[in-house]
């Protein structure tokens, strides 16, 4: 017989006995119906045809040909359809109205408006394949005419069990195609692939039933709806916008309906239900990766682990079908630890369908118990005189780090005799800590006076405490001294500023010094800026040299006193050095660190800058909603009032120039800034209001202060005479705190600013009033206590 037509007259037998049967939509195992179509087709060719066609559920919409490993199959099975019911009698039932997932109809759009249901568009898409094959259906079904029905039937049967919808872990798109592979077996769609304005549209039946998930349609929402597991997408025709799990989303493109099939963006699928893919431009086609195995994933409690601690492990097994996980299985897991080292524990579940997954693995790295810290200090004594210095040495470990160190009662000097125990708390980065403490023994006898002890011992930049009243009886250093030119824009007044505005306005060339300090008031985040304009008819040269900027914050003193520090860091290492050309009419914003952040309520900002110009600039220091575009708004905006408590002004002669060169330091005297007297305040112009202005205590006056000759042994301190001071002086090009631990009171502390050695010394001293402290202050020169043995 001849093996050609007998492979037709069964496809055709085969088909006839399928489309006997009435459509209804996809059964939940539309996965199972090509090989059990092809089992039906071998079978009859072996004299045992058999017109009881049990679980054969073709899906809906798609046209199934199986390809071989090596040749094609001799006849590809089109036109079969999708039929629902009993799968041991092969009784069917007909799908009534209820929208389940194989059990009903997506709409379409007929001229009329009529919703078609995708089942009928893909009948009708699969008959005309059926009868009218391409002629690539009909070379290949020729090509295999002499292959044995044994093969065939080996094939058919191997190829369509291994590749069901429940297994399949990767299904291929082709570009413009309605061909779709599910490993090596071959679907029709009954619209193709296609790319519009450069989105990908897919069927949604066809793709939905290749990956296995559920499809159903809602009349009263006009929604079609896929189902997997936990998570509901939810599709309408001719919108750009889906929901997952009830959340909106956005598409690429807009669903629409074609030929009674709906088409959607294939990344709205892939996105929602976590498929991973890869496209194939050579080719011409995207592959899809699915997995319908379970998923094993856990982590474990605590992260770090420690031998002897418990562990806690946390699962979150999954499947991606939706199916329950019924079994867990476990390699290399211990609730406790004992020894340190790297363990490794894998975790595999199984899913209600018997399918175990891959292991899951992680290696647990188990460290040694945490040990607390020792603590241990030191001292190069074990008996001191009273107002001996007393010197600490700490030596302290840990297996890892110490991140805290607590001492009680390590003075650097006792002024009483007796036992004094000393304490030495520190703890690690694991939390642990331990007290060290350590007795030592204070003799009756004195070495140093707690007076004499603080001047020679006292750190830089500490301060320490003494008797302020005697400070008026000391001489005063008589000096003399030069303004150097230049112009000093001082903005500080409104202080508090309750509304936005100009702040101040002025015009100003060659070197010019910014003091800014302001508090917003406003009730709203703001931004504070300098605009510079070039109202010449030539282009201006405008050089940052030197900026101090601290703020936002909340505390004024702190602002004024990071402020002095970072202008005077910036004169040593040149980091804020930069040029801006303005051209006529130009105008641009300068000292732009001010901007980058905005000042929230009650927030305050301080500034110090040298800026130089080579024309005259007009200047507006502005604050404006932290929103508005400040080259827009400063047109617009009104000019503050003054407060009538701080100041500002334009001032002549921003540094003053200090130089003594008598010996100073063999007694006690006293160097004067800030009172009015022996150090005028420099005279200017509000312009704002046209009014004349006194530059109350000097802020923004910057003094070079030399002096040629400090005696040998002389301590140089500073100390407040009209309130509480915090900020910076620069000593030989040090920077140096005034005072490290936040502040100095007036009247009663000082800071130590420098010591001259054993011979006479030059020594120079910088400082520029800090805003938010108090003036006047004093610098104080004092002939160190003899050194004893």
């Amino acid at each position: 017989m001849n093996f050609k037509k007998l492979s037709i007259l069964t496809v055709f037998a085969a088909s006839q006995v399928l489309m006997a049967f009435p459509v209804s939509a996809q059964s939940d195992n539309a996965g199972l119906q090509q090989g059990q179509a092809l089992d039906q087709q071998t079978e009859s060719v072996q004299g045992s045809l058999s017109h009881d066609v049990k679980n054969n559920e073709n899906s809906s919409d798609t046209h199934v040909e199986v390809n071989q490993d090596t040749e094609p199959a001799e006849e590809s099975v089109s036109g079969a359809q999708d039929i629902s019911g009993d799968t041991e009698t092969g009784n069917v039932a007909n799908s009534g109205n209820t929208a389940e997932s194989g059990n009903n109809a997506e709409p379409g759009n007929k001229d009329s408006g009529e919703q078609l249901d995708e089942s009928q568009a893909a009948e009708s898409t699969e008959k005309k394949e059926q009868t009218s094959p391409s002629e690539e259906d009909r070379t290949e079904s020729e090509a295999v005419e002499q292959q044995s029905v044994s093969q065939q039937v080996s094939s058919a049967k191997t190829n369509t069990a291994a590749n069901t919808a429940v297994n399949a872990s990767q299904l291929i798109l082709f570009y413009n195609s309605s061909k779709m592979i599910q490993d090596g077996v071959t679907y029709y769609a009954p619209q193709p692939m296609v790319v519009k304005s450069g989105v990908s549209y897919v069927p949604i039946r066809a793709l939905v039933d290749r990956v296995g998930y559920k499809v159903s349609y809602n009349y009263a929402t006009k929604e079609t709806l896929i189902i997997q597991g936990n998570n509901e997408l939810r599709f309408k025709t001719n919108s750009s916008s889906y929901t997952v799990n009830g959340v909106s989303k956005s598409m690429k493109g807009a669903s629409y309906q074609t030929n009674n099939t709906f088409m959607v963006p294939l990344t709205s699928i892939t996105q929602a239900l976590g498929i991973t893919y890869s496209v194939d431009n050579i080719n011409k086609r995207i592959i899809l990766n699915l997995s319908n195995k379970p998923v094993a994933k856990f982590s474990i409690q605590p992260s770090t682990v420690y031998a002897g601690d418990t562990v806690t492990y946390v699962t979150a097994p999954y499947s991606p079908k939706g199916l329950a996980i019924i079994n867990e299985r476990w390699e290399g897991r211990q609730d406790v630890f004992e020894a340190e080292g790297n363990y490794t524990v894998s975790y595999y579940v199984q899913d209600s369908s018997g399918t175990w997954s891959d292991p899951y693995t992680i290696t647990i790295n188990v460290e040694r118990p945490n040990q607390p810290p020792i603590p241990m200090f030191t001292t190069d004594k074990e008996e001191y005189k009273m107002g001996e210095l007393i010197t600490y040495k700490d030596e302290s470990t840990d297996d890892e780090y110490i991140v805290d160190t607590q001492w009680d009662n390590n003075a650097s000097a006792f002024f009483t005799p007796g036992p004094k125990t000393i304490r030495l708390t520190v703890t690690d980065n694991k939390g642990a800590s331990r007290t060290y403490e350590k007795t030592i023994i204070i003799t009756n006898e004195t070495l140093y006076t707690l007076n004499e002890f603080n001047r020679l011992f006292t750190p830089i930049g500490e301060e320490f405490s003494f008797d302020g009243s005697i400070v008026p009886t000391w001489d005063k250093v008589n000096y003399t001294y030069t303004d150097q030119p230049g112009t000093l824009i001082r903005s500080n007044s409104p202080e508090t500023v309750n509304r936005e505005g100009i702040l101040y306005q002025d015009s100003a060339v060659g070197s010019t010094r910014f003091l800014l300090h302001h508090l917003n008031n406003t009730g709203k985040k703001v931004k504070m800026y300098v605009v510079a304009t070039n109202n010449n008819s030539a282009t201006a040269t405008l050089r940052t040299e030197n900026l101090g900027l601290a703020g936002p914050t909340n505390i004024a003193q702190a602002a004024g006193k990071k402020a002095v520090q970072r202008y005077f860091e910036t004169m040593q290492d040149g980091t804020k050095w930069s040029t801006t050309q303005l051209k006529p009419g130009e105008s641009k914003l300068i000292l732009t660190d001010l901007s980058l952040s905005s000042l929230g309520q009650s927030q305050i900002i301080s500034l110090f800058s040298d800026v130089y110009s080579n024309y005259p600039i007009d200047y507006k220091v502005i604050m404006i909603d932290e929103k508005l575009d400040p080259l827009t708004a400063v047109k617009k905006l009104p000019v503050l009032d003054r407060d009538g408590v701080h100041n500002r002004g334009t001032y002549d002669n921003p540094t003053r120039i200090i130089k003594y060169s008598e010996t100073i330091g063999e007694e006690s005297q006293r160097l004067v800034i800030g009172d009015n007297k022996d150090d005028p305040n420099v005279s200017g112009v509000d312009p704002m209001v046209g009014v004349t202005a006194s530059n109350s205590g000097n802020f923004g006056v910057l003094y070079k202060i030399t002096l040629d000759k400090v005696a040998p042994n002389t301590l140089i301190s500073f100390n407040p005479r009209g309130g509480t001071y915090s900020g910076y002086a620069m000593v030989n090009g040090m920077p140096i705190p005034l005072a490290k631990s936040g502040g100095v009171s007036a009247p009663n502390e000082q800071v130590v600013l420098y010591r001259t050695g054993n011979y006479e010394q030059k020594v120079e001293i910088w400082f520029t009033a800090a805003p938010a402290s108090s003036l006047p202050i004093n610098l104080l020169f004092t002939a160190l206590p003899q050194v004893e043995e």
